[in-house]
């Protein structure tokens, strides 16, 4: 059995840590959160930032790992792969890992390699931001260089909104800086896959449909459902490019988590491809809906394991995640959860409370607990996605004045 660092211990980062102990191995969390829940599950926690990799790469050696997993966190995936690489571990290259967690670096490598990308610039001084925003003259989105889980997006559609969305992306922004593309109008829903690559091969891919909250900000993922509405010839021409996308970057082996649209005219758009799990329970809805489980693999293969055994495999049936937000900031006074949802609910985590402070759904730091639904049919699952708040809120009061 194996000694295995995982980078970050938050809610949705446990279920491989939950894997890795059944299995038998040794598990060890690293992150600078000593109340995450992860670290109550492991046999050793350390307080480490998981972006100081030169912190982790000293832990690393000290414990005499054999392997090291960053889940659903893009700014923990250089890391991994910087600590591997030092070590000879199972791991993709530095370089090629840095390319796909960082936008500026992602957004160049696609335009240097002939893919389809939006008009952006990456900036560090509000006014300059300001300039580029104003020359777009189009909606855009304004998000951190390097950061993850939505956190900071903002849609900007007039120029009067440049300012305080530029604000809270540096606020997201490790090294301070910040992207401002322009917003490509999408057909449909936006699309999400988690993916696994053995050998520099796209072996798996299950595409979704992102689903989100036009009462927050309309940007942030609320829910995934499955299986996507691309069609075949759509879904054909997505592995097709993630394929070249592979040979490009040189990415070997792992999880990938992609974000992508189409446009009216049939163009795809890459909007990230991160190299690591999804969060928003992606891999957990995938394991239901196909069977295969990213998040064994997942462990497996930072260990160098034989991942050679997983195929491509449809979608079963109609499911989706569900992330538990609140629409406006205050007091939790309950969640009301009506029969439809109840009657739907396959895995159910709420970590909030009544009496609990809540603040307006912005990103995944605003999570109040998931849910993995079941429904009847596509047309069924479509709907519900689309109008949740019909059917699930969470009732708030305003919070009291010191």
């Amino acid at each position: 059995m194996g000694r295995l660092i995982f980078l970050g211990a938050s809610p949705m980062q446990t279920p491989p840590i939950r894997y890795a102990r059944q299995a038998g191995h040794h598990v060890i969390t690293v992150d600078n959160r000593p109340d995450n829940p992860g670290h109550r599950l492991a046999h050793e926690c350390h307080n480490v930032s998981t972006t100081d990799s030169d912190g982790v790469l000293a832990l690393a050696r000290q414990l005499d790992i054999d392997g090291i997993v960053a889940y659903a966190s893009d700014p923990a995936a250089p890391t991994a792969a910087y600590v591997g690489n030092r070590l000879g571990l199972p791991s993709n290259p530095y370089e090629t890992v840095q390319t796909l967690a960082d936008k500026q670096r992602f957004r160049s490598f696609l335009e240097e390699n002939g893919f389809n990308t939006p008009w952006s610039e990456t900036f560090t001084e509000a006014g300059a931001a300001q300039e580029f925003a104003e020359l777009l003259a189009r909606p855009c989105f304004v998000k951190p260089a390097d950061s993850s889980g939505s956190k900071g997006v903002s849609r900007v559609r007039g120029p009067g909104e440049l300012p305080g969305a530029y604000a809270r992306a540096e606020a997201f922004s490790r090294s301070g800086r910040v992207v401002v593309e322009e917003a490509i109008e999408k057909e449909g829903y936006q699309i999400d896959a988690d993916a696994f690559v053995v050998d520099g091969e796209l072996r798996f891919c299950c595409w979704s449909n992102q689903h989100t909250d036009p009462k927050c900000n309309g940007i942030v993922p609320a829910g995934i459902s499955f299986p996507s509405t691309l069609s075949a010839e759509q879904r054909e021409t997505a592995e097709r490019h993630t394929q070249r996308l592979l040979d490009e970057t040189g990415f070997r082996n792992g999880a990938l988590n992609i974000e992508l649209v189409f446009t009216e005219q049939g163009d795809l758009y890459f909007l990230e491809v991160g190299p690591r799990n999804g969060g928003n329970l992606i891999p957990e809805v995938n394991r239901y809906a196909t069977g295969v489980d990213l998040i064994k693999y997942t462990v497996e293969a930072a260990l160098g394991g034989d991942c050679r055994a997983i195929q491509p495999t449809p979608v079963s049936g109609f499911w989706a995640s569900y992330i538990v937000h609140a629409q406006a900031d205050g007091i939790l006074e309950r969640l009301w959860i009506s029969d439809e949802v109840r009657e739907r609910i396959v895995e159910q985590n709420i970590w909030a409370s009544p009496g609990d402070p809540v603040r307006k759904f912005s990103g995944s730091q605003d999570t109040l607990g998931t849910m993995i639904l079941r429904f009847r049919d596509m047309e069924e699952m479509l709907e519900m996605m689309d109008n949740m708040e019909h059917y699930l809120f969470a009732e708030v009061s305003p919070a009291k004045s010191a």
